[in-house]
């Protein structure tokens, strides 16, 4: 009888410890999410070099829970289609304890269904428009702002400095840039400033001189553009090239330094303004960080440190519940603050920061961007 247990134990007990190590070293899983390739590639590149050197730094350290982090590239093209898809793979197949990204509204809102259904923590770093965290998603946050707040930031600035009174509204017809041009318009409606047109245009287009004209025509002394670089910047050169050198203002979309490349150089975008959260850049939590990408020969842009704050978000969470449940995560960041690279940051009921820091960016002569600071040389 004992031989027989022995039989039956030994091979048992030589699997267990076979398994061990395995388990031990055994990764967290963290997916990357937005447009690794296609027209808005450079963005989604931000997103990835951010969290990249974070999961280094952090590994480097011993990992999370004693487990080393494994970033997953997930690229969704800024396709709501591929993001649906992306995101359904990530959780059956990939089995990623969490996501950062995605980037482009449009994505981030048909899969955050999908992250919050399995109970996965979704963070997005870039994602604006407030029905990602509006419709009451308890695994879905982010680490910016909203389009209701940037709004409000260019509306104001469009009175108060540029003292603009007739102002085209101009925007992609798509989730994330309709979105703000809305949000900005509605403020800007109660300034008493006159929209002298509103219209949309289609992504993936480059010729808009007709829309130009029209906004020639209607006089307009400013146009407010909602949506990302590739259109932004045609728009801009053909605006120049026709002669006008009105202000043209845009959000967070043509954070990135491949809009002065779309706008035909840095000769064009003089009069360039964009909102953005204060820059990171040069806060002194951020600035050996930032040492560290320029030595790699690369420049910490946009929402680049953004996604390493992200991950160090979602490090704390876990180590402070010792658990990679989305819902146990959700609720121990909404109770608490985290420390980050970008300063402290701590979340309302939604997912929304509790402290938005939206501010007024130019392009230099030189086709680099700087905050303004009241006057511009």
């Amino acid at each position: 009888m004992l031989k027989g247990i022995k039989k039956i134990i030994g091979p048992l007990l030589c699997s267990a410890l076979l398994s061990a190590p395995l388990f031990a070293k055994e990764t967290i899983k963290i997916a990357i999410a937005g447009p690794l390739s296609g027209a808005y590639a450079s963005f989604g590149e931000q997103l990835w070099k951010g969290a990249e050197q974070a999961a280094k730094d952090i590994n480097a350290k011993g990992g999370v829970l004693g487990h080393t982090l494994e970033l997953i590239r997930a690229d969704d093209a800024c396709e709501p289609k591929q993001a649906i898809a992306l995101a359904n793979r990530m959780v059956d197949q990939e089995d990623v304890k969490a996501v950062i990204g995605h980037f482009c509204s449009s994505s981030t809102i048909p899969a955050s269904n999908i992250y919050a259904e399995s109970d996965v923590l979704m963070i997005t770093p870039a994602s604006t428009n407030p029905r990602v965290t509006d419709r009451g998603l308890k695994t879905i946050f982010r680490t910016c702002g909203r389009d209701d707040q940037q709004g409000v930031v260019a509306a104001d600035f469009l009175n108060e400095k540029l003292n603009a009174k007739k102002v085209a509204v101009i925007h992609d017809k798509d989730t994330y840039g309709k979105g703000i041009a809305d949000a900005m318009m509605k403020h800007l409606k109660t300034l008493s400033i006159d929209i002298v047109l509103y219209e949309g245009l289609t992504r993936g287009e480059k010729d808009f001189n007709a829309l130009v004209t029209k906004i020639k025509q209607v006089k307009a002394e400013a146009v407010y553009f909602g949506g990302l670089h590739n259109e932004a910047g045609p728009l801009v050169r053909q605006l120049r090239e026709q002669g006008s050198m009105i202000p043209f203002i845009s959000g967070d979309g043509i954070m990135s330094e491949d809009f002065v490349v779309a706008a035909g150089g840095a000769k064009m975008v003089k009069n360039v303004y964009m909102t953005f959260g204060a820059d990171p850049r040069t806060l002194p939590e951020g600035k050996r960080l930032v040492d560290t990408f320029r030595k790699n020969g690369y420049e910490p842009e946009g929402y680049t440190l953004y996604s390493y704050a992200t991950l160090q978000i979602i490090v704390k969470a876990m180590e402070a519940t010792k658990s990679t449940q989305g819902e146990q995560l959700s609720t121990w960041l909404k109770a608490n603050s985290v420390e980050t690279i970008m300063g402290e940051k701590a979340w309302d009921e939604k997912g929304d920061l509790k402290t938005s820091d939206y501010v007024i960016y130019f392009w230099d002569k030189d086709g680099k961007y700087h905050q303004y600071k009241n006057t511009v040389s």
